[in-house]
């Protein structure tokens, strides 16, 4: 069921490069016909920014192996998140559902916290609970944060596995040192963070300073142990989220420094799953995504990420804070190439739905579409519309080339990205709700400097008949951040 029906969005350019665009994509059918199920793994990155990558402009940042990915596989261009922050962004993957419908916003919390009751409630679909249904070996590793206590944990909502840090690695903290002067030190005894297998603490608090070579051994360790029968890996790591950590061996390598430093080493964790898929003869029967949670951290400065081109960052609903650097691979079948389109997490549920042949429930909205033609290259994107969520209010929406911003504000006690713009605008620590929403042409202007509203009224009005339908389809659900 959908809240709307949205115009079918013309196919901005799927461009082949490298010798990989020379392969031809086959058809869902045939490969039904000629292989197993695919196994899915989602490797999603913790305030990784759209311009930390190689692949998406970075000069100083190595990223050899998501570079390869992506040029044997899909770089995508306007790929979105359900959120500018940890908590609903996660809801919003795993359920296909914008998390006003689950609970899982709010204006007061924005994410969960240590002292929180609340998670993502049982009446919840996740993509590890459908795929259960239908064969599938799930495995939940890393970062969770949608609840930190039964019966909201990864082990509660269909993932067979968990071995994580159930919150972001920078709460529980006990010394009184700021994060910025902890991250050049990396004493991770200043956060009593717990690490789990499935619901029991086996550490705390968690060395994370070899937290993403556990998290990349872990996952290898589901693949192998796993791969006898189609499965489902959630790889969803702690970093770059301060305080930023790293491993003996990846100290002092990136010129950028320890963020540098970082993000190299999620590049080698990166190679490591792809390699373990050669060897273990899994690489065409897999489908492997690499996104991030939300933007780039600003208030952190040089630790916390760049949007590159994208104005904004975490926290905020300008480009910077939802746009997140994507890539897809799927070798043999998945068409090689940089896909414009739009799509967002959201997307994902119903398109592992559809390429396992797995039957969701039609008893609920979701706002996820099925984007199996695009990865298989054969089709269009249905998706013509993305909304900017902050807490429980829409912020801005898009739809097509264009994006209306009807409230602005600015991102974590930082200054926006990109302030200079045309004509001049101030963004406030403060809402401000604009009378006449501002307009950019996010194909003409990605990077949301020229406002042109005032040449647009009719598109304006469009898309607000967008948002009013849009939100007449809310209904109000118990909120799970604020218990």
């Amino acid at each position: 069921m959908k809240l709307f029906k949205t115009g079918t969005l013309a196919l901005a350019g799927i461009f082949s490069f490298g010798l990989a665009g020379q392969q031809s994509a086959v058809s869902a059918a045939e490969k039904t016909e000629k292989e197993t199920k695919p196994n899915f793994i989602v490797i999603f990155a913790d305030d990784l920014g759209y311009g930390d990558l190689g692949i998406f402009g970075n000069p100083v940042i190595k990223t050899p192996n998501l570079d390869k990915m992506a040029v044997e596989g899909q770089k995508w261009t306007s790929f979105y998140v359900a959120a500018p922050v940890c908590t609903p962004s996660r809801a919003g993957l795993l359920t296909g559902r914008l998390p006003i419908r689950s609970g899982m916003c709010s204006d007061k919390r924005r994410v969960l916290f240590p002292d929180s009751n609340g998670g993502l409630p049982q009446s919840e679909i996740t993509i590890a609970k459908a795929l259960k249904e239908n064969g599938y070996k799930t495995a939940a590793v890393g970062k969770w944060h949608l609840g930190h206590k039964s019966p909201h944990l990864p082990t509660d909502h269909g993932f067979d596995s968990y071995f994580g840090i159930p919150y972001s690695n920078d709460m529980d903290k006990v010394e009184k040192t700021d994060h910025f002067t902890l991250a050049e030190n990396e004493r991770y005894q200043a956060y009593n963070v717990p690490l789990l297998r499935d619901k029991e603490v086996i550490e705390r608090p968690a060395d994370q300073r070899t937290i993403t070579k556990r998290y990349t051994e872990e996952a290898v360790a589901r693949i192998k142990s796993m791969k006898q029968e189609p499965f489902f890996i959630y790889l969803a790591h702690s970093l770059p989220h301060i305080p930023l950590f790293r491993s003996e061996e990846f100290k002092d390598v990136s010129v950028s420094g320890i963020y540098g430093d970082v993000i190299e080493e999620i590049d080698w964790s990166v190679g490591q799953i792809l390699k373990t898929l050669k060897e273990e003869g899994l690489d065409e029967n897999t489908l492997v995504i690499f996104t991030s949670d939300n933007g780039p951290w600003h208030t952190f400065k040089t630790h916390g990420g760049t949007a590159g081109l994208l104005r904004g960052a975490k926290g905020g609903t300008f480009e910077g804070g939802m746009r997140e650097p994507t890539v897809f691979r799927w070798p043999g079948t998945l068409k090689p190439g940089v896909v414009m389109d739009m799509a967002t997490t959201m997307d994902l549920l119903p398109t592992f739905c559809k390429l396992s042949g797995t039957q969701l429930p039609d008893d609920r909205t979701y706002d996820g579409y099925d984007i199996s033609p695009l990865i298989l290259g054969n089709g269009k994107s249905k998706r013509d519309v993305v909304y900017y969520y902050r807490g429980e209010q829409v912020y801005a929406v898009r739809k097509g080339a264009y994006k209306a911003h009807f409230i602005t504000q600015n991102e974590y006690g930082s200054q926006t990205a990109h302030p200079i713009t045309d004509p001049p605008l101030e963004i406030t620590n403060a809402p401000t709700v604009h009378e006449t929403p501002l307009l950019y042409n996010l194909n003409i202007d990605p990077a949301e400097k020229y406002n042109i509203a005032e040449q647009h009224p009719e598109i304006i009005a469009e898309i607000k008949n967008v948002l009013q339908e849009h939100l007449a389809g809310i209904e109000p659900v118990e909120n799970q951040l604020e218990k």
